[in-house]
Order: structure tokens, then sequence, then C-alpha cells
């Protein structure tokens, strides 16, 4: 899939740089930067250390008035579950970040254009670049009606809850013991490794859980290993 133009995905994504340089570095990946260090300078890590940090200032500001009574661990967990990885990477894909990102051909012959890791972290650069070009504000108009929406399929889904948390509570409650997770695999490149974990109850393993780090995979594994206790056991 060839990637869009700058100027098509501007369009798209109702975003219009004065510094087309930095969108461009936004957009490109390692594994092209990897082969093709004529057409680029720099991949898009830098921008999305940045962007990493002022996603979290704003998410964090937005929902500290949104919820003028939430406690610090509510907010804590609203920001985590609206920040994680899967939510940014499905934002890039509504703003068409996923079309314009620059990959190596192998990478892009794999599978990396629809990579969640990718995804987040091209979604980060591009808010990383943003800021250097425009400023907080730009950030907040473009970024705080898209957490809005999220926020609402977050809370509808209660994705905020921590299944880990939870979990271990139902086990203790109606088991009388502990869960115990073990990282079983991983696999892919140090920039995009999927880690594969296992969460095992007595001496049964209930379930498996992927992800693009050791705590999203345990943290999956969990959830699925709920349901299948409630499923067996009913609610607590």
């Amino acid at each position: 899939m060839e990637a869009l133009s700058i100027a098509a995905f501007q369009e798209l994504s109702n975003l219009h740089f004065n510094d087309q340089s930095l969108l461009l570095r936004s957009l490109t990946h390692p594994s092209f930067l990897n082969e093709h260090p004529d057409q680029a300078t720099e991949d898009n890590q830098r921008l999305e250390f940045l962007g990493d940090a002022v996603i979290d200032f704003i998410s964090g500001e937005m929902l500290y008035h949104r919820f003028p009574e939430a406690s610090e661990g509510r907010l804590t967990r609203l920001r985590a579950a609206l920040v994680r990885t899967q939510t940014l990477a499905e934002l890039a894909i509504q703003t068409h970040i996923n079309e314009a990102l620059l990959l190596g051909r192998g990478e892009e012959e794999s599978g990396g254009r629809s990579r969640v890791g990718n995804l987040c972290a091209a979604f980060e650069a591009v808010i990383g670049a943003l800021y250097l070009d425009q400023g907080f504000q730009a950030v907040r108009d473009f970024v705080c009606p898209l957490f809005e929406a999220a926020l609402e399929e977050i809370l509808r889904l209660e994705l905020d809850k921590d299944p880990k948390s939870m979990l271990q509570e139902y086990c203790q409650a109606k088991l009388g013991i502990t869960p115990i997770y073990q990282t079983v695999s991983s696999q892919g490149p140090d920039h995009a490794k999927e880690f594969t974990v296992v969460v095992i109850i007595g001496e049964r393993r209930y379930a498996e859980g992927k992800g693009f780090s050791k705590q999203a995979a345990a943290q999956m594994a969990a959830k699925q290993a709920l349901a299948i206790l409630q499923a067996e056991h009913g609610q607590p």
C-alpha cells in the first residue's frame, strides 16, 4: 500500500502544519529511514517521546475538569484507559495516520501498517509534532474531541477497571488463592515486540493474553480468565 501524501493526509485529518518537515518526521517509521536514508533525516521516535508527555498532560487536564469529584486513583485509572496503546492506535486509524505512515518494505509486507504498536507510536509522534508546530492549544483542539468520544466508550465498557485487580479480588473471595502470571513468549523486533502471558489459578492455566508490553498482555489474560471464572462460579 502506498502511503498518503502529506498534502492528502492534512486534508483528510484537518491538520495543517506550518513546518511540513515536522509532520513528515512524525510519520517516518524507523524501518523507512533504514531503507531510505536519502529521503528522511530522522525517524519519529523522538517525537513519539514528546507526544507521549503532551498526551499525558492534556488527558490529565481534561479528566481533572470533567470529573471534579473523582479521586486521584479514579482519575489515574481513567487516564490509563484513555492513553493505552489500543486506544491511541484506534485514534490513529480514525485520523488517517495509518494511511500516511511511511514504512520500510519489510515492515509494510509484514502488516506494519495495522500493527497496534506502530499506530500508537505514530499518533504520539504526530501530537508531538503538532505541539512543536502550533503549541498546546492546537493539540487540545485536535485531541480533546477524540478523547471525549473515546472516554464515552471507556465508561460504557468499564475499561478503566483494572482486570488484574478484579481477578485477584475475585479469586481470593471465591477460591482463596492468588493468580500467577507467566510470560511464555516474546516475538518481533525491539520496537514492536509482542509478549504472550498466561494466568494460572491453582493448578489450571486459565487464559493467555498478548500485548506490546508484559503488563498489557497480563491485563488481557486476566480479563479473559475473569470471564471464564464468572461463567463457572458466578458473580462475586
